[in-house]
């Protein structure tokens, strides 16, 4: 007769000071067999959309949580099973202790530096064959041979056909089980319509039922409609963006620019067959070289406020705007890079933070941040500065506008520009400075031609 032996796998350390992570859905289910760094949920930390691989092999006996929860680093996630025989009460008595140890065994593993704690543990049992991606029905933490199993848990699951990547991340994102989706591809697969349309007869559902739920309930005269818990992410962003607020002493300088020569310019800058380079690379080339003369606007203060740490270069920190959330990737010594290789940075940038697929390093360690707020139709900006930055620049729309040149009102390009920085590292001069050297090098963009 065999006895199962329980290990405990608890949520490990995720790094940049974060303490917890929300469950976006299980990637196994009780009673399957998993091998070591098999991936067993997707976990939504501050910074991304991420696989939770397993430290263990065996078969997985409890699952703690249900998507849309979430879990404190240290706290359980899965137990497994292994099968021993016979195993002693004195061992069983001792699992616990045996747990906290492995538990600390690969804690010591992640601060050693043996990569990202979400991806793997530097373990050799790698599986070799397809992982199983079926969400499971919320399990509370009870051993598989106490929880009861319902027919609807054993019962095969028609299999379907999702042939895009991008399909089956647009289902999960909404919230989707694709195996709740009807098909009407000519080959039987789902489409992205096949989504869309779910989606919107979850919603109506779900406002019905939440409408239900909700009656009866009001504050301050009015009906209220939902209560949700903010987002890992949205909980991030709140207290990056306080900490600055509160901590940084803040001033913000601005002005118009005529980006009309840089507008006729990269229309020619287009090669053979290709694209020309966005007008945010363009500017962010522009920022760089001012940035040369002007390092102390990409520097950071250290934690006690006592010293200010410059750097040789800058890493470009460029605000995205996704269905998450605002997020900053970063684009790594970005002054290195010419025009293409920056617009063709920006590019990949941009799809992977959509996506949802921007590794968490990839989000952190900008020491300039650039924000192209014109994108979202807007002229002006009172940005918050992304801590630990000390400066962020704000661009506005590019749009045409009654402009004096030479005595002659005519109709140019015109943008807003607005730097805001930690008064505590320099003064407006320096500031104004810096965006004086920004605005000439877009008025009069051949002057650094040769440069970029």
């Amino acid at each position: 007769m065999t006895a199962l032996t329980g290990r405990v796998f608890r949520l490990p350390d995720l790094g940049e000071g974060l303490t917890e992570a929300g469950l976006v859905q299980w990637l196994v289910s009780v009673g399957d067999t998993i091998v070591t760094d098999q991936a067993i949920a997707e976990v939504e930390t501050a910074k991304s959309i991420v696989e939770l691989p397993s430290p263990f092999a065996g078969v997985v006996s409890a699952l703690h949580g249900t998507p849309g929860e979430t879990i404190d680093v240290g706290a359980p996630v899965l137990e497994v099973a292994d099968a021993a025989s016979s195993a002693p009460a004195s061992e069983a008595d001792g699992s616990d202790r045996s747990d906290a140890a492995e538990h600390e065994a690969y804690r010591e593993e992640e601060r050693a530096g043996s990569g990202n704690v979400l991806i793997g543990y530097g373990t050799s049992e790698r599986a070799t064959t397809g992982r199983r991606r079926r969400r499971a029905a919320p399990v509370s933490s009870v051993p598989v041979s106490s929880a009861p199993v319902s027919p609807a848990e054993t019962a095969p699951r028609r299999p379907v056909a999702v042939r895009s990547p991008l399909v089956r991340r647009l289902a999960r994102d909404l919230g989707l089980d694709v195996h709740d989706i009807t098909p009407t591809g000519h080959d039987g697969s789902i489409t992205r319509a096949d989504v869309l349309a779910a989606a919107v007869d979850d919603a109506v559902d779900g406002a019905a039922a939440q409408h239900r739920s909700t009656t009866g309930h009001d504050l301050d005269g009015l009906a209220v409609v939902s209560r949700e818990r903010l987002s890992a992410l949205r909980r991030a962003v709140s207290a990056k963006l306080s900490r600055s607020r509160s901590e940084i002493p803040e001033a913000t300088v601005w002005v118009d620019v005529d980006a009309t020569e840089l507008w006729a310019l990269r229309a020619g800058m287009a090669p053979d067959g290709g694209k020309a380079p966005s007008l945010t690379a363009l500017i962010a080339r522009f920022v760089l070289l001012a940035l040369e003369d002007h390092p102390v606007l990409a520097s950071r203060l250290s934690e006690d406020a006592s010293e200010l740490i410059t750097f040789a270069g800058v890493n470009l920190g460029v605000a995205a705007d996704t269905d998450r959330g605002l997020m900053v990737p970063v684009i790594p010594r970005a002054h290195d890079l010419t025009v293409e290789q920056l617009d063709a940075a920006l590019r990949e940038l941009t799809t992977a933070v959509r996506a949802g697929s921007m590794p968490p390093e990839r989000l952190r360690g900008s020491t300039f941040t650039l924000n192209n707020y014109g994108g979202l139709g807007v002229d002006g900006s009172a940005a918050i500065i992304n801590h630990p930055d000390v400066a962020i620049l704000g661009i506005g729309r590019i749009i045409e506008r009654p402009w004096v040149v030479d005595g002659q009102i005519v109709p140019r390009r015109i943008a807003q520009l607005s730097l805001v920085f930690d008064h505590r590292v320099c003064d407006g001069g320096y500031a104004a400075s810096f965006l004086r050297r920004v605005t000439e090098l877009i008025e009069h963009p051949l002057r650094a031609f040769g440069r970029v």
